[in-house]
């Protein structure tokens, strides 16, 4: 899916860099890497967070699976090619935003690890930190109110994750989070306290 990289373009190296911009938010920035099944809680949890980001002042923002694909990923379908090119672009813009001292959080399904893994690799350690919203499929089926999961089982969505197609549960995450039985304020909670525990933020937030 990727296209050739032009060798006329060149890298232009900023003279404010992001440890200006960190430096003025008074936080780190990183990405906060949400991922699991359709229905696992990723979007709510990671714009719960984000509620809780801001209320102390933080710079953030959450790029969302369904929100992306109405834009810059709205040339691509669901096939296993342009599933890893989505998460491909939007590593990219991931990275950007670390660069420019936010905490990014995206809500993307991204079932293979090689993707997810790819992404990983374009920033430097510890700047990706890998969530995941850990839920049976039994459990997100309930909370389909779009009716995807019913469909894929009867065939008329193909390629869907779970069902028909296979979702990888990363090997060593940064954070599970146990969405199918915790209580959304405790899973917040959680990831609150990943983000001390790396540094990423003030003990006083």
């Amino acid at each position: 899916m990727q296209s050739a990289k032009s060798s006329n373009v060149l890298w232009h190296s900023a003279v404010i860099k992001r440890e200006h911009r960190v430096r003025q938010n008074g936080h780190g920035s990183a990405i906060l890497w949400f991922t699991g099944l359709s229905g696992a809680g990723k979007s709510t949890l990671a714009h719960a967070v984000e509620e809780r980001l801001h209320d102390v002042d933080c710079r953030t923002y959450v790029l969302d699976g369904d929100n992306v694909r109405h834009g810059l990923c709205g040339d691509l379908g669901f096939s296993a090619a342009e599933r890893s090119e989505n998460i491909r672009r939007i590593g990219e813009v991931a990275k950007i935003f670390i660069d420019a001292g936010v905490l990014v959080l995206t809500a993307f399904i991204s079932p293979f690890r090689v993707d997810r893994e790819r992404v990983r690799g374009l920033v430097m350690p510890g700047d990706f930190l890998e969530i995941y919203c850990q839920c049976p499929v039994e459990v997100c089926e309930t909370r389909d109110v779009k009716g995807l999961y019913r469909r894929a089982r009867s065939g008329e969505v193909k390629e869907f994750t779970g069902i028909s197609s296979p979702y990888e549960e990363p090997l060593a995450p940064e954070l599970v989070v146990d969405t199918a039985s915790l209580p959304l304020a405790t899973c917040v909670d959680q990831v609150i306290a990943l983000l001390h525990e790396r540094g990423i933020l003030r003990h006083s937030e």
